[in-house]
């Protein structure tokens, strides 16, 4: 996500996994800053040429950067001309532009230069390390963070870009079409984004486009298109109706789209980007008929959260949390209460992975850039916000989101922001609240220290003692109370490190468990968190052990291992003694995976998928401690296709592969904590 303009498609269990996008989000300013630009891009000869005239209002102290692959021809401002910017030619252009003293300023800058060609070979990840501008004829995308166009940094701009490219190519940014003009000689297209944007993408293909129109809030028609290449054309209708869905839905819920238009462009890389008016989605992903029910709706949704009311990244990235919990976690709370639950269970469980150091308060999360940062900015952004739900209640929930879009519309926007407008229309004093959860790190430990009841003339009097890891947080604890007429839900306000409270019952209590819907953000019991794969991905302390030693496995099994940690991997030799407390991650075929659990004298393959599938993998707990996750394939096509799919299933504690297909996987089963009433 980078928010403004990019968001990473957020995408779960499904083939990707959002990040960041190309450069580090920075605090902008409301300089009134305006583009006025002309694009000429050939894909085959993989060139770019372009002039930008681009006028400052009002100017302070400014900086203007270009990328080391272009050449400037000219550069003038109104005191003449500014020199290339540079002294080498690996260097980028910058230009430092002292206060100048007038109201307005305007530099008009000509470049041009080669692009890197497109490479459709890289995975998702890969994608996203490349701040790049490529080019070719299966596709153009130019990145805001690659620098391709002459950027004035750190300033929110409005833009008309004008794009023109060989017959047979569309090219599009995000914003309103203004004119489009297609023949044999070539294709131009003008657009323009009059409300402050962090930058500009430009993405190009060998499009088909289809439009409808639909009729948004108040009758304001919105032009919905998709830019699909020809091989998935057939998709278009389908997903235009599942635009027409969300926004009808959001515009309900939230208020009116922000914009004029909604374009999906189907990108020839693993891509995942959200931007205002537009998404940016590999080809593969699109094929997925699930991706309408699930991520569409997520990035649509940015155009409110991210694209409409800018975060403040200064001060913490709220808007992956909010849209996390109001797309993604809504869509199971609509299917079920238990799919819902499970969601929690797995913002929980992930969390529980985390090694010390991992952690960051909410208010230091800017964008995703490993796995950590995600479970942070993405999972507990969203329980937070489900919790204040819970503290505030549906209705006034609603109402205070609805006043947040209507007073912070196109405003960047903090979470003391958003504390402010809870509380006005609310009527309740949020700070406690807003504090504990955004300016910590870690999660309160929670227990039932004890259980007590004695009968009484009316029933029984039931004594339950919390007690809470430091430092203290102010929780509403649920406890679920079971006597022989079922079960009943308590709210304890627990507000000290251990606390009693007593309760009147009509019936005797025979167990307590504490929180067992998980309406809190909290460290697990342990018996509450079975293991999960992405244990041996998120902690920097995990061992690696490859066990082929065929040179074409082992290549494979070392470049899968880099995939699932996404750092440097701490390799052990087969003949050294594994440590007793690191995560261990072993990867084989399966006649080694089978030699070796037996000579450590470790649990076999489990039951449930022994001779199932061309691949499996599993994690354990291991006797001695420490984790232990096993990959396991029939041969080298088997562990290949593990490259792509398998690091997107941290989540599960085992999976099954048939080529790249999962025909199998789960969760090992959890033992919900009761305690006996004395």
């Amino acid at each position: 996500m980078f928010i403004l303009i990019r968001h990473c498609l957020f995408f779960a269990l499904l083939c990707l996994v959002s990040g960041p996008a190309f450069s580090v989000p920075m605090q902008v300013r409301f300089n009134d800053v305006e583009y006025d630009m002309v694009v000429i891009i050939d894909p085959i000869n993989r060139t770019l040429a372009g002039k930008s005239t681009i006028t400052v209002k009002q100017p302070r102290e400014l900086q203007l950067m270009l990328g080391a692959a272009f050449e400037v021809t000219q550069a003038i401002s109104n005191d003449g001309s500014m020199g290339i910017g540079r002294e080498a030619s690996d260097q980028p252009h910058v230009w430092n532009i002292p206060v100048p003293f007038r109201q307005q300023v305007e530099f008009v800058i000509h470049w041009q230069g080669p692009l890197a060609p497109l490479d459709t070979s890289l995975d998702h990840q890969q994608t996203l390390g490349r701040p790049i501008a490529v080019s070719g004829e299966g596709g153009t995308f130019l990145p805001d963070g690659s620098n391709w166009y002459p950027r004035v940094v750190g300033h929110l701009v409005r833009y008309k870009i004008n794009i023109e490219l060989p017959a047979g190519q569309k090219g599009l940014v995000a914003g309103r079409l203004v004119a489009e003009q297609e023949s044999q000689q070539g294709y131009q297209a003008s657009f323009e984004f009059l409300n402050p944007a962090e930058g500009i993408d430009l993405m190009a293909g060998p499009y088909v486009v289809e439009t409808q129109i639909h009729e948004g809030a108040k009758n304001r028609p919105i032009q919905l298109r998709t830019y699909f290449h020809p091989q998935i054309s057939d998709l278009s209708r389908d997903y235009l109706a599942s635009v027409k869905r969300y926004l009808d839905k959001y515009e309900s819920w939230i208020g009116e789209y922000p914009y004029t238009e909604f374009s999906i462009v189907s990108s020839p890389t693993p891509t995942g980007f959200g931007m205002p008016t537009l998404t940016y989605l590999g080809i593969d992903v699109l094929k997925l008929p699930f991706i309408r029910d699930t991520s569409l709706g997520h990035e649509i949704l940015h155009n409110w959260w991210g694209n409409g009311v800018y975060p403040d990244y200064q001060h913490g990235n709220w808007s992956e949390g909010l849209t996390t919990f109001m797309a993604d976690y809504a869509y199971k709370e609509q299917e079920s209460d238990e799919a819902a639950r499970e969601m929690r269970l797995g913002w929980l469980r992930d969390f529980a992975a985390l090694q010390s150091g991992q952690d960051r308060p909410l208010t230091k999360f800017t964008s995703r850039t490993h796995g950590a940062s995600k479970i942070v900015g993405y999972n507990k952004a969203a329980m937070f916000f489900f919790m204040l739900r819970d503290q505030l209640g549906e209705a006034v929930f609603q109402r205070a989101v609805q006043g947040l879009w209507s007073t912070r519309r196109f405003k960047i926007t903090s979470w003391q922001d958003i504390q402010k407008v809870f509380e006005i229309i609310s009527g309740q004093h949020l700070d406690t609240f807003f504090t504990q959860w955004l300016n910590r790190s870690g999660a309160p430990y929670i227990v039932i220290n004890e259980a007590k009841s004695t009968v009484t003339e009316s029933g029984y009097q039931l004594t339950i003692t919390l007690k809470q890891s430091e430092p203290v947080y102010e929780l509403p604890v649920p406890i679920a109370i079971e006597s022989g007429q079922g079960t009943q839900i308590h709210r304890l306000d627990l507000q000290k490190a251990q606390q009693s409270f007593t309760l009147t019952l009509p019936e005797r209590p025979l167990s307590v468990s504490l929180d067992p819907d998980l309406h809190l953000f909290r460290q697990l019991e342990s018996g509450e968190v079975p293991p999960i794969l992405r244990e041996v991905m998120v902690n920097s302390a995990t061992q690696t052990v490859i066990l082929p030693q065929q040179v074409e496995v082992r290549k494979l099994a070392e470049m899968l291992a880099s995939r699932l940690q996404d750092r440097a991997l701490q390799m052990i030799p087969l003949a050294q003694q594994l440590s007793t407390t690191a995560p261990l991650l072993v990867i084989g075929l399966q006649s080694d995976v089978d030699t070796w659990l037996a000579n450590q004298q470790l649990p076999a393959r489990p039951h449930e998928f022994k001779g199932k599938g061309s691949a499996q993998a599993w994690i354990i707990s291991r006797p001695q401690g420490g984790s232990l996750a096993i990959v396991s394939a029939q041969d080298a096509a088997a562990m290949e296709a593990l490259l792509r799919p398998l690091p997107h299933y941290g989540k599960q504690s085992y999976i099954v592969f048939e080529g790249r297909q999962v025909v199998e996987k789960g969760i090992w089963p959890i033992q919900m904590l009761k305690v006996s009433v004395k």
